[in-house]
């Protein structure tokens, strides 16, 4: 399963990349993450649990950073295994371009796999999950940058910042 799609975040290019690679942003964005640890040198480990129709699985894996260019493009590799549920795994070729000084198009193209009672599902629940899961990292990741979709119930000006500008002081 093959997908790709892009994102304008308001935020600055390189506050976007060093939120890719923070383990707690990770664990924020990643839609069922139980625990993300690690560092971009050793890669991450995570606990992820998830219900793909009527298979509810929690997976153990490995997320690998290569290919990195300083706050211009990351790729992606993991890998989990859910027990009888089967396994997942994929990558994702993240690329980051400056169209502002805090504005940055996120594009990004992911390939994802699945074996066992998972690949049991077929194509068509397996797609629209993985394509589910990318979108809600991407939202989640875009709105911790940004911080949620203004209402006029928010008035609160720390409110609309998002929680990874609060986290490291960028505002």
């Amino acid at each position: 399963m093959k997908m790709q799609d892009q994102r304008e975040i308001k935020a600055a290019r390189d506050v976007v990349f060093a939120a890719i690679l923070d383990p707690e942003v990770l664990k924020d964005c990643i839609p069922g993450a139980d625990s993300v640890e690690g560092n971009v040198e050793d890669g991450y480990e995570a606990v992820v649990t998830q219900k793909v129709g009527p298979v509810k699985a929690t997976f153990k894996g490995h997320v690998q950073m290569s290919e990195i260019v300083q706050n211009e493009k990351i790729t992606i590799t993991g890998e989990g295994k859910g027990g009888a549920a089967g396994f997942a795994k994929g990558g994702a070729v993240v690329t980051l371009e400056e169209l502002g000084p805090e504005l940055t198009m996120l594009s990004y193209d992911v390939e994802a796999k699945v074996g066992g009672k998972l690949a049991q599902l077929g194509s068509r629940i397996i797609d629209g999950f993985s394509k589910k899961m990318a979108d809600q990292f991407f939202a989640n990741l875009q709105e911790g940058l940004e911080g949620p979709a203004e209402t006029a119930e928010v008035e609160d000006e720390a409110l609309k910042k998002g929680w990874f500008k609060r986290l490291t002081g960028k505002a």
